[in-house]
């Protein structure tokens, strides 16, 4: 396995964003997601204002890893984790595993005893699966490419 990315990590809320960290974190979800994917939709859909940004810096500073996390009534009836994202360039080094740990870790404590939801890429199910994910439904599209919901239940969710 190849070595954690082990990154420095910070859980803000939207408005204690500066605009300095709400510009990395858009860049990466666009670079990714809109330049990499080729996926044309709006990134900054609204959801970003009531969600808790997780924001993963590299020793050098940089921006490796970013997810958000949305309370529950917003995407979904349970609370969710979403923009789930790393930087091209740490694929392969555990930089995705960390990312999730913290980010379920941190709706565990925000949203206590409570399910998470997520609306996964289809091909990502056996990566969700190892924090506890199971998928339920059926896969539909999004913006071009496959997609499941999968929940986790709260014991899973705390680890």
């Amino acid at each position: 396995m190849a070595q954690p990315a082990m990154m420095e990590w910070r859980w803000l809320p939207f408005q204690d964003l500066s605009a300095a960290q709400l510009y990395a974190a858009m860049q990466l979800r666009q670079r990714v997601f809109v330049v990499e994917q080729t996926c044309v939709f709006l990134d900054a859909d609204g959801i970003d204002l009531e969600s808790w940004h997780g924001l993963g810096y590299l020793p050098g500073g940089e921006l490796g890893a970013y997810a958000r996390i949305v309370p529950p009534g917003k995407a979904f009836r349970l609370p969710s984790i979403g923009r789930v994202v790393t930087a091209p360039e740490l694929r392969g080094k555990s930089a995705g595993h960390e990312l999730m740990q913290q980010a379920m870790a941190q709706t565990a404590k925000l949203f206590p005893g409570q399910d998470v939801k997520i609306g996964a890429q289809a091909h990502l199910q056996r990566f969700y699966g190892r924090f506890g994910f199971a998928a339920v439904g059926e896969l539909y599209d999004e913006d071009g490419i496959a997609h499941i919901h999968m929940i986790a239940p709260p014991a899973l969710a705390a680890k």
